[in-house]
């Protein structure tokens, strides 16, 4: 298959918040160019990507994983929900020799084991050491492996045979988030899964201090004669435009999904849909730092996505001297700035024949952005324009 890069750039503007905090509690930063910039690591944004998936139903549950340490008791339920026989602890002491099978090392929580025999509660799970991404057909999959060997679990999986298929179970039929985002199991390196999508750290575009807000709360129950502040305390915060960028490789979704999650459809469907669930979450998508605090609800003003077949390319070097306001926005000028460095970058090191554009934009000061590609409406238009191009490229013989 010949090589597919999906790059998507975004710039979008964030009141005052904390989007994403360090160890002390203050918003991340960075110096690039020389000067402090605002920071939101590319950890948080993924993560708020794929909760999108999720909340906003852009794909089937079944198309989804699950990250987590508590695979022995997700496993378990599945079991019992099959309607087999074992429940309780002897599904859990079965979901758990199956989970061993997979190469991965359980363990029940020192802290865990310790609280149940303090209040002589029932023995708790055991739970991997780190947590483990696995997709929903892969859930379904160990459980019924597990109910094979239901009678002489133990014995089951001494069997060779059987152990390469609970691995073979666990490194197949991969969810699109597992596909995208990748896996990595220390304990089980060969069902490692290397990830399709890179996520940089946004930036700001200008020098950026943050700010601190001494706050006071008032008790209910005072008194008239209680005078004072029932709390005070402070919190940091910034406000940025933000540069965000990701890359996809097409080509490697497709190989991380095999073939496809459903028997009834060609293998570009599952890649198309993947596609386009995730760059309407790259887009939409907000990670939710301190949001009831300062509630910084916003969409990005810019998106520019570029379809390419030489290597992804971030446009952030435009960004390396900041921009400056002059006493006005930064918005206009990154938007200025990024409409002039595109064409240069693209002529030096880019393929203009077959490089497809598309921007979405809003409002007056991002109309410099309109002359590097098609310009889509609404995001739904941007999405489905993008899925489209993705599935064509992918049907062209290699």
């Amino acid at each position: 298959m010949n090589r597919i890069f999906l790059d998507v750039h975004a710039l979008q503007t964030v009141p005052p918040s904390n989007l994403n905090r360090d160890d002390t509690g203050a918003p991340k930063t960075a110096v690039y160019g020389g000067v402090p910039r605002a920071r939101v690591s590319s950890q948080a944004w993924k993560r708020a990507i794929r909760t999108f998936f999720k909340d906003e139903h852009l794909l089937d549950p079944s198309e989804l994983g699950v990250r987590t340490k508590k695979v022995v008791e997700l496993l378990a339920e599945r079991i019992t929900e099959l309607g087999a026989s074992p429940q309780g602890e002897e599904a859990l002491a079965l979901a758990d020799e199956t989970v061993k099978a997979t190469g991965l090392k359980t363990e029940v929580p020192k802290r865990k084991s310790d609280q149940a025999k303090e209040t002589s509660g029932p023995a708790p799970a055991p739970e991997t050491k780190y947590l483990v991404f696995l997709s929903a057909r892969q859930l379904d999959g160990l459980a019924r492996l597990a109910l094979e060997g239901a009678a002489d679990v133990t014995g089951f999986f001494k069997d060779k045979k059987n152990k390469d298929r609970a691995r073979e179970i666990a490194d197949t039929r991969h969810s699109v988030d597992i596909a995208l985002f990748g896996r990595m199991v220390a304990d089980a390196s060969d069902i490692n899964v290397d990830a399709a999508v890179q996520v940089a750290h946004a930036l700001s575009v200008h020098r950026v201090e943050n700010e601190s807000d001494y706050y006071t709360a008032v008790d209910d129950e005072n008194t008239d004669e209680e005078t004072g502040a029932g709390m005070i305390g402070t919190v940091d915060f910034n406000s940025a435009t933000l540069y965000r960028y990701a890359a996809l490789g097409v080509h490697k979704l497709a190989d991380n999904l095999g073939q496809g999650l459903r028997e009834d459809e060609p293998r570009t469907e599952p890649v198309r849909r993947a596609v386009e669930a995730f760059v309407h979450s790259f887009v939409a998508s907000l990670p939710t730092g301190k949001i009831n605090t300062f509630g910084h609800h916003t969409h990005p003003d810019a998106v520019v996505v570029k379809l390419r077949t030489t290597r992804p390319v971030s446009f952030v070097a435009a960004f390396e001297e900041p921009v400056r306001s002059d006493g006005g926005g930064h918005l206009r000028e990154a938007c200025d700035r990024l409409a002039a460095y595109v064409p240069d970058i693209e002529r030096a090191y880019g393929d203009q024949e077959t490089t497809l554009t598309w921007v979405l934009r809003v409002g007056p000061q991002t109309r410099e952005l309109a002359g590097l590609g098609t310009e889509a409406d609404t995001l739904h238009a941007l999405v489905t324009a993008v899925g489209q191009a993705v599935a064509e490229r992918l049907d062209k013989p290699a």
